[in-house]
């Protein structure tokens, strides 16, 4: 069956955040890229995997690190003002919506 629509999430590429589960719990890392289909994320230096790369004319190949998708939930914002992990809202300002942190009152951009 499919969903009639994809759920809005809070966390957004370019974002800073804090990991609040798993192996890398309490890391502070940006996000890279948002999969809201999966409702997973991808978070510079978090959940690093090897794989093996075959070699082509722009890379020489071997076993390189990358990072892997990790679940949202497993995720928190970090509050540019305040530098802490802060739930995020969403409110309408001049017609428009924006997120806003739980803990501060503050628009976040």
């Amino acid at each position: 069956m499919k969903k009639r629509f994809a759920p809005k999430w809070k966390i957004k590429k370019g974002d800073k955040v804090k990991v609040l589960a798993g192996e890398y719990k309490g890391t502070e890392s940006e996000v890279l890229h948002v999969f809201p289909e999966q409702g997973r994320v991808l978070v510079d230096d978090v959940n690093m995997v090897k794989k093996h790369q075959k070699p082509t004319n722009d890379h020489p190949g071997g076993i390189i690190e990358q990072p892997a998708p990790i679940n949202i939930s497993n995720v928190m914002l970090i509050d540019s003002k305040s530098g802490e992990a802060t739930r995020v809202g969403r409110r309408v300002e001049d017609g428009k919506l924006v997120r806003y942190s739980k803990k501060t009152g503050e628009t976040i951009k």
